[in-house]
């Protein structure tokens, strides 16, 4: 039975994650298809520059990755400490690059008077913002959706385009 990833993930004992991805339904995420010459070398791209935007949002950092044919190796470094630094303001800004948010977390950008209750609400948003931008777990379910997307997209289908990602503790902190 698998492991939940809450389980296997210990900030305490390191911060450095290798993290894989497979396709499902021989499914290509780059290369060449050796039966109809078809390329998929492009969905490379797609890859790195999505990691890229991520590591510029989220609170963790790209150490290595390997793009396969069917399948990525991703190390990750957790860094819970700047996720903990950063300001309110800071958390929000970054959750919505990459999400909609919440009315109260718009209204707060926009600098408007919340009562004491609408404070609550969006600091119990902010605080889940945080959690996410320093979750492995959020980290690949961005990446993978998105990529996931654009090949079902490419490829005329749906359903699902990766296995569950799996996880390997890779480093000890030093």
């Amino acid at each position: 039975m698998a492991t939940a990833r809450k389980r296997q993930v210990s900030l305490t004992d390191t911060k450095h994650y290798h993290c894989i991805s497979r396709c499902v339904r021989r499914a290509y995420l780059c290369g060449e298809d050796k039966v109809t010459g078809q390329s998929y070398e492009h969905r490379r791209g797609w890859i790195e520059d999505k990691l890229l935007e991520l590591a510029k949002v989220f609170c963790i950092d790209v150490c290595a990755h390997a793009v396969m044919s069917n399948h990525t190796h991703i190390v990750l470094y957790v860094d819970d400490v700047k996720a903990k630094r950063l300001s309110d303001k800071a958390i929000v800004i970054r959750w919505h690059k990459l999400f909609k948010g919440t009315i109260l977390s718009h209204k707060y950008l926009q600098g408007e008077r919340l009562d004491s209750a609408q404070q609550t609400f969006l600091n119990k948003d902010i605080e889940q913002f945080r959690e996410r931008l320093a979750s492995i777990s959020w980290f690949m379910r961005v990446l993978n959706e998105s990529i996931a997307r654009k090949a079902n997209k490419e490829d005329g289908c749906t359903g699902r385009f990766y296995s569950q990602p799996s996880m390997a503790l890779t480093l000890r902190a030093a």
